[in-house]
């Protein structure tokens, strides 16, 4: 198959309509500008609606609006924009509309920078919008994978009748490299039978919402969605283990930081320090299971986690060791990426301080 050379956000907007998307609705914010600008183009010709919003939280709306008609909708923005989307997100999550959200992470908070972050972890994770509610979060660790997730995202959506989430970082959506598009096999999705289309022939009315004035019944529904998020955890849990069975280390990380991880892992390598990376595709759910086997062998000195935050993964990476082994963090922050050479000098640190 031909590879074409693709900028990061444009390929995820290309894979979008390849997936069926018609309706597209953002406001511009650095550094996913790429993907309203190329939608702005892709939408009209593949039959779909393109709207630039008055702001973000009329975006996020306008995806409510199109989602509950039962249209393939998304949308995209960075880091104070998503913030915006939160009581939409949560709007979408109530009402268990299907939707697909593009966050490409610059550095915070606040307005912060324009470089590549991930300090967002926990706003996507743990609460996105206000409620008990939870959406799938896929992390991909390049362009050619962000391509395939975005297809798989929409299905996902459709699956579970619950928004999607796309976290990558500012590097992904900027950089540029070889991807194939990839034909997939077409998925068994539930049939829309509760989108808002009008009246039916019986004179039945659909009707969207996520509001429920009677507390008894709202507690009812949100047990429902534990349900459903129960089954999520159980089948959708997706992640990449390289080098880490007998491995001295494992290196936990995600994104654009995975790949960097990986190269320190080959670097170390040549040294004959045996270093596997642990790379969540999936931050929720989260593989706990996976990564407590592998940091569970003899081997295992120390679980290492490598993020361009303070820290907020490394949370859930202590939740899967368990205390089983040692789980010190490094991170860079505000915009800063962590290189080749300091990922090797902590764990250098972590085998010296094991052996003293």
């Amino acid at each position: 198959m031909q590879k074409e050379l693709w900028k990061g956000n444009e390929a995820i907007a290309e894979a979008a309509v390849r997936a069926g998307c018609r309706a597209y609705f953002g406001y511009p914010i650095t550094p996913q500008n790429e993907i309203p600008e190329y939608m702005s183009v892709r939408m009209p010709e593949a039959g779909g609606v393109f709207v630039q919003a008055e702001s973000e939280i009329a975006a996020i709306n306008m995806v409510y609006g199109a989602a509950a008609a039962g249209v393939r909708a998304m949308t995209s923005s960075s880091s104070p924009g998503i913030s915006l989307k939160q009581e939409g997100i949560s709007y979408l999550i109530g009402a268990e509309l299907p939707a697909v959200i593009v966050n490409m992470m610059r550095g915070g908070p606040g307005l912060g920078t324009i470089q590549a972050g991930q300090a967002d972890y926990f706003q996507a994770t743990r609460s996105p919008g206000h409620g008990d509610g939870r959406m799938i979060v896929l992390a991909p660790s390049g362009i050619q994978e962000a391509a395939d997730l975005v297809a798989e995202a929409f299905d996902l959506a459709d699956i579970y009748r619950n928004p999607v989430m796309i976290l990558a970082d500012g590097m992904i959506g900027q950089m540029m490299e070889p991807i194939v598009w990839h034909e997939r096999k077409p998925a068994e999705l539930p049939p829309k039978d509760w989108a808002a289309l009008g009246r039916e022939g019986d004179g039945r009315t659909h009707f969207v919402t996520s509001l429920r004035l009677q507390s008894a019944e709202n507690e009812v529904f949100n047990q429902q969605l534990m349900g459903k998020y129960q089954q999520i955890a159980r089948d959708e849990v997706r992640w990449e283990a390289i080098d880490c069975q007998d491995a001295q280390i494992i290196i936990v990380a995600y994104g654009t930081t995975a790949r960097i991880c990986q190269s320190a892992a080959r670097k170390l390598k040549q040294e004959g320090i045996r270093v596997g990376v642990f790379r969540p595709i999936g931050l929720w759910p989260y593989p706990y299971e996976a990564l407590r086997k592998l940091a569970e062998q003899d081997t295992v000195r120390s679980v290492l986690t490598v993020e361009m935050s303070l820290g907020q993964m490394v949370e859930d990476v202590r939740l899967a060791v368990c205390g089983v082994k040692p789980t010190p963090f490094y991170g860079r922050t505000g915009g800063m990426i962590p290189e080749t050479e300091q990922v090797a000098d902590q764990v250098h640190q972590i085998l010296r301080e094991v052996k003293a």
